[in-house]
């Protein structure tokens, strides 16, 4: 089995959330959009109404949460609804749809707040992945797309050729593994405590029903993936991806991501051409084979 990426140096400890307040509470209640999920037992702009007698209580669900590492049943239900992926595509056709889960208005609460501390504890240790430009302030498609371009330009200019290989994985956000988020949560964000408690509740024993119209489908437990349609989900896959950066660098190849698309690419003489294509295809057979290969036991 491929070796596991290592971090580069041991990161700072995160093992306490700071709790929240009802200012911040009611900044991200009023932020939100104005949606809500089959499982409220309020429509959104009700809770809005009556914000200032509610708030107080919604706090307290929060830092109770927070404190004590525990993520409540009844927030990880969710249901789920298909959305065609682009209105052009064919509707009679299963994988033209894409999963959104729809969570109820606390939980995304719940996770904004935490979403927040833990922002504010990779941004300040600087521990995101600097190849990875979504989901990120300041990172999308146009500074993915400049930083290939500009390689790509120099490259040109010093009369090299250019080999760029696109990968994309299937599923992505689906085929997450619990276990092995929560070890790099650990080992390459410094996440430890209750802190780490609450992401292993938050990630366990999840539920799902299917929406089609207004009919429902019985309960499943959604075993692997991170909810799409949650707030934190996006941000923990890419940190669940960041060993992948690394080992791709460890290749001697150049790459840049964006959400679950890969980019490699390399420059070279003419003259070196079947030697960089065979290294190529060597580095892409090794990362095959590691995105491929089981968890350790």
């Amino acid at each position: 089995m491929p070796q596991v990426p290592l971090p580069p140096v041991a990161p700072p400890d995160f093992s306490v959330f700071k709790p929240t307040s009802e200012y911040e509470v009611s900044r991200f209640l009023f932020d939100s959009p104005n949606k809500q999920s089959d499982s409220d037992p309020i429509p959104t702009w009700l809770l809005n109404e009556c914000a200032s007698v509610i708030i107080p209580t919604i706090t307290n669900i929060v830092n109770l949460s927070l404190s004590s590492g525990h993520f409540h049943p009844l927030f990880k239900q969710s249901v789920v609804s298909s959305l065609l992926k682009k209105s052009t595509l064919d509707n009679e056709e299963f994988s033209n749809y894409r999963p959104i889960s729809n969570l109820s208005f606390i939980s995304k609460i719940i996770e904004r707040v935490v979403k927040s501390r833990l922002t504010d504890h990779l941004f300040s240790h600087i521990l995101l992945n600097p190849h990875q430009s979504a989901y990120r302030r300041h990172h999308s498609t146009e500074t993915s797309l400049l930083y290939i371009h500009d390689h790509l330009i120099t490259a040109i200019g010093s009369q090299k050729l250019s080999c760029l290989c696109l990968l994309d994985l299937s599923a992505a956000f689906d085929t997450i593994d619990h276990d092995i988020l929560l070890t790099r949560l650990s080992s390459w964000f410094g996440i430890h405590g209750s802190v780490l408690y609450w992401f292993k509740s938050y990630l366990s024993s999840r539920t799902f029903c299917v929406k089609c119209n207004d009919c429902f489908s019985s309960l499943h437990t959604s075993l692997y993936g991170v909810p799409q349609g949650s707030v934190l989900g996006p941000l923990l896959f890419i940190m669940y991806t960041t060993p992948l950066s690394t080992l791709i660098s460890s290749l001697s190849l150049y790459h840049h991501l964006y959400a679950d698309d890969t980019q490699l690419f390399l420059s070279f003489h003419p003259s070196d051409f079947q030697a960089n294509i065979s290294h190529l295809q060597n580095a892409l057979t090794h990362i095959t084979s590691w995105t491929t290969s089981p968890p350790p036991k």
